[in-house]
């Protein structure tokens, strides 16, 4: 479509006609139609109010608004049949709220409850009316549940989020309600654990577990590990011994390196804490700081029954790598580290404030290590299976 002429170029092709000359003439020198020249001279006509009609800038005007109408027809064609779908999907409390929306951004009521197929006698008695008693519940839940979350570190997912609601609060609610609160407020556990890639591997002729965690009494299994984590100052390094009755961490050490006495602080530490332990299996892998001699005699005077798994292989341990996971999760990758003293206090507080006291397990009954042994039931059956694998 050509661009249409300037009006400085049409005023002065209107003052070539007024000095006299033709309208052949006129077109013929600026080489545009007759017929345009013509339309220019009517609508001068009525622009100076000599013949009636729409001025330019009416004209103008009446166009621009013919173009709004259609856009606004095709939007209300559109809003029709989408308020037609939100009908069938979006219960009307929802649509009520989306009214309010609307009309405190200044859509006057009707409209909106029309639009979203509402009658405003509704809007206005569910504006008015007073909370029921599921909504005042779910609002004392709510707040309850963000302590639980809070006091949790932030890392309770709805499951235990539920069990602290259930086991620690006496308050009978559904987990799906639970779920559904928490999403509602914004509340999510920390990140599951992905699922790893199972291998399978022969055993060792040494590992007396075989990937069977189940015990049910203390001091039957204990379970030993290093992790390391880094600090701006450089690595530090933990220890652990794990009853796999009650969970509970029974020994641990903190170091800035990964000698043998790291282990063996630990297990003595273990061994101390506990007491009579002889005829339980301490399980660990085929690191050095286990293999070493000192490491296995301190075991042995004891009474407990060395025991290692494959080389390589998390499963043959995954009671404790299972421990490393959450700690992880649950404090070490949650800031950086300056020092390797502020790691190894929030390390301590994690294992004796938080895991062995207060952290809900599932295996447990949705207990504590501590509750559970103390409550000194029978053991309920474990959520866990262990891994079968092949050979002798």
């Amino acid at each position: 479509m050509p661009k249409p002429y300037p009006p400085q170029f049409r005023r002065k092709a209107l003052d070539l006609l007024a000095s006299g000359r033709t309208v052949r003439d006129v077109a013929a020198v600026l080489q545009i139609a007759e017929s345009c020249l013509y339309r220019w001279k009517q609508q001068d006509l009525v622009d100076r109010g000599i013949k009636p009609g729409l001025s330019g800038t009416e004209g103008k005007e009446l166009a621009e608004a013919r173009r709004r109408i259609r856009d606004l027809e095709e939007e209300l064609k559109i809003l029709r049949k989408a308020a037609a779908a939100v009908e069938e999907v979006v219960p009307p409390k929802v649509r009520y709220r989306l009214v309010a929306e609307l009309h405190a951004d200044g859509v006057r009521v009707g409209r909106a409850c029309h639009a979203l197929g509402v009658s405003r006698s509704g809007y206005h008695d569910w504006k008015t009316r007073p909370p029921s008693a599921r909504q005042i519940r779910h609002a004392w839940l709510t707040d309850l549940i963000g302590t639980i979350h809070q006091a949790s570190r932030a890392v309770y997912g709805a499951p235990r989020v539920h069990a602290e609601l259930v086991h620690g609060h006496g308050v009978v609610v559904g987990h799906n309600t639970v779920g559904l609160l928490m999403r509602r407020a914004g509340l999510t556990g920390l990140p599951r654990p992905r699922r790893g890639l199972r291998i399978k591997r022969l055993p060792t002729v040494t590992d007396l577990v075989r990937r069977d965690f189940r015990r049910d009494g203390p001091n039957q299994l204990w379970v030993t590990d290093i992790t390391e984590h880094p600090t701006r100052e450089g690595k530090l390094y933990c220890c652990v011994v794990l009853d796999a009755y009650s969970r509970r961490v029974v020994g641990w050490a903190i170091d800035s390196s990964q000698r043998v006495d790291l282990a063996t602080n630990a297990l003595g530490m273990a061994i101390d804490s506990r007491g009579a332990v002889a005829g339980g299996i301490i399980h660990g892998d085929h690191g050095v700081q286990f293999t070493s001699w000192a490491s296995t005699e301190r075991a042995r005077k004891a009474g407990l029954l060395p025991s290692l798994g494959s080389v390589g292989d998390p499963y043959d341990n995954a009671l404790v790598e299972s421990f490393w996971g959450r700690m992880q999760t649950e404090l070490l990758d949650r800031q950086r580290w300056r020092t390797r003293v502020e790691l190894a206090n929030a390390i301590f507080e994690y294992i004796e404030g938080f895991h062995n006291r207060r952290r809900r397990h599932s295996a447990l009954g949705w207990q504590s290590p501590i509750d559970f042994e103390n409550t000194a039931t029978p053991r309920t059956p474990s959520l866990y299976v262990p891994v079968q694998r092949t050979g002798a």
